[in-house]
This record gives structure tokens, sequence and C-alpha cells, in this order.
């Protein structure tokens, strides 16, 4: 299935297209808010993952509903080495099915939820991970996943 085409800005104001990485493996990745606890815990997985993502050729990109100015804030708190994108909007939240109803502590409201996109380079999907259960480990995971299938 091919992923849903977007044109969102980065932490620095700059926009990207996800065809702007035809030829490249995509994590895309939806998280619900820069610096909270599981939010920052995949983020640093990713970005202490990075070089062994990079050497399999894969781009991260993150996406939430924060501001670019929150984005650049979280992004350089903790020396983030990889594209944080704002979707302000949730145009591309909503193409990707990662918006809908959540429950915490018996409370329901609607959010982001921890999804992740991993899409080839042709720009299509090849896996999806609906429920990220462990936000820390989150990039090994996409890194062992990648091994095992043999997709790069």
């Amino acid at each position: 299935m091919k992923a849903a085409e977007f044109n969102l800005p980065d932490q620095n104001g700059q926009f990207h297209k996800l065809s702007d990485f035809l030829g490249k493996w995509v994590v895309l990745y939806f998280y619900p808010k820069d610096d909270t606890p599981g939010c920052t815990k995949e983020a640093c997985g990713f970005r202490d993952n990075f070089k062994k993502l990079a050497d399999l050729g894969i781009i991260v990109l993150g996406v939430s509903k924060d501001g670019v100015l929150s984005h650049k804030k979280f992004h350089e708190k903790y020396n983030l080495n990889f594209l944080l994108l704002s979707d302000e909007d949730k145009k591309v939240i909503n193409a990707y099915n990662a918006w809908g109803k959540k429950s915490f502590m018996g409370r329901e409201y609607f959010g982001i939820f921890r999804k992740t996109y991993l899409i080839d380079p042709k720009g299509e999907i090849k896996k999806v991970y609906e429920k990220v259960a462990d936000p820390k480990g989150h990039a090994e995971e996409i890194i062992n996943d990648i091994k095992s299938f043999s997709l790069v």
C-alpha cells in the first residue's frame, strides 16, 4: 500500500515531503507529545540508534501535533539527530490513522496513538507498528525486524 504524501515543517520551520525521501527507507513514527516520559524515551532510543539505522539506509521522521517551537526545544534539549515534523492541523496524523479515542485511568479522550510506519524506498508501507509497547526499545525492534526481513 502506498504511503500518503505530506508536506510538514520540521523543528526549524523547513518543510519536508515524504517524496523527498524516495530511494530510502523511512521510519515514520507518530508520538503524543514532546518532552513527556514515553515520548522522550522513544525519541532518545532513535537518537541512540541513529548510526545503526543510518547504516541500514533508514531515515527517521517523528510526527506529533506539537508546534515547530515545541519541537525545536525538544530537539535541542535531547540533542536529537533526526527530524521532528509538526502536524498541528492533524491532517497527516489522521491520514495515517494515528488519531483516535484513548483512555487513561478511566478517562476517555482523543489523542495521538504511538504508531510507526516502515516505508520502503518506493514509498510503499511495508510494516505498521500499531501500538508501540516499549518506546525505549522501539528503534532496536525496528532494526531487528529489518535485519530479519532482509528488507535492505
